[in-house]
């Protein structure tokens, strides 16, 4: 199955429906194909709005909550971005579409050696995956100008708030059940954090350590 012109008309209708309405994020959506993030049985599925399972016993995430997301995260292009939980890559090659760098971390080696695989092939240059912890950040790299968090925390983890520049976004969703997450835009001032809610979610949870593979 390939990103024809009437899957992108489909997929792109289906977004919008969804309330993803921004233009440079639905350009960058159109210019990734999900289909290449999906291996096996799955790619069939690959442009429906659904979540899939990838390896590791991850998801890649809807297309329209990666739209959502990806809108609510305001990125400019000459933006710092990380993203905490790279998955399949399908959210990393969004936002390097729309940010100057991204840096995004997994603590599943097997994935991020697939998703860099995917970034090769096609070309893309401004994504730099490392295997972390990423409950910790990176602070090698910080301070960013915009963080996205892919899996569930109780709270906006301390060091990724402390990672996020004077005027910066994070993006993240909050919850200590997989039943009952939101997904929270934070915005850092000179005087503190503003915090807002955005939409109900469902996301695997964010663990720490590195995973056995």
């Amino acid at each position: 199955m390939t990103f024809d012109a009437e899957a992108k008309m489909q997929f792109l209708f289906a977004l919008r429906s969804k309330g993803v309405t921004d233009s440079a994020v639905l350009q960058a959506m159109e210019r990734v194909d999900r289909g290449d993030y999906i291996q096996g049985y799955f790619t069939e599925r690959a442009y429906e709005d659904m979540p899939l399972p990838i390896a590791c016993g991850q998801t890649i995430s809807q297309p329209s909550v990666v739209g959502t997301m990806t809108q609510a995260l305001q990125v400019g292009p000459r933006d710092k971005v990380l993203e905490v939980g790279t998955g399949s890559g399908y959210q990393a090659a969004i936002l390097s579409q729309l940010a100057r760098r991204v840096y995004t971390v997994d603590r599943h080696r097997r994935l991020v050696r697939a998703a860099r695989t995917v970034f090769e092939a096609q070309g893309i240059n401004n994504i730099t995956v490392f295997t972390a912890d990423g409950s910790h950040g990176l602070p090698d790299q910080a301070p960013f100008d915009r963080i996205l968090v892919t899996a569930a925390a109780e709270d906006p983890p301390g060091p990724l708030l402390a990672q996020l520049k004077i005027g910066g976004i994070m993006v993240v969703p909050v919850g200590q059940s997989d039943a009952v997450q939101r997904l929270i835009r934070v915005t850092r001032h000179e005087g503190g954090f503003d915090y807002e809610e955005l939409r109900p979610v469902r996301f695997v949870p964010l663990v720490e350590g590195l995973g056995k593979d």
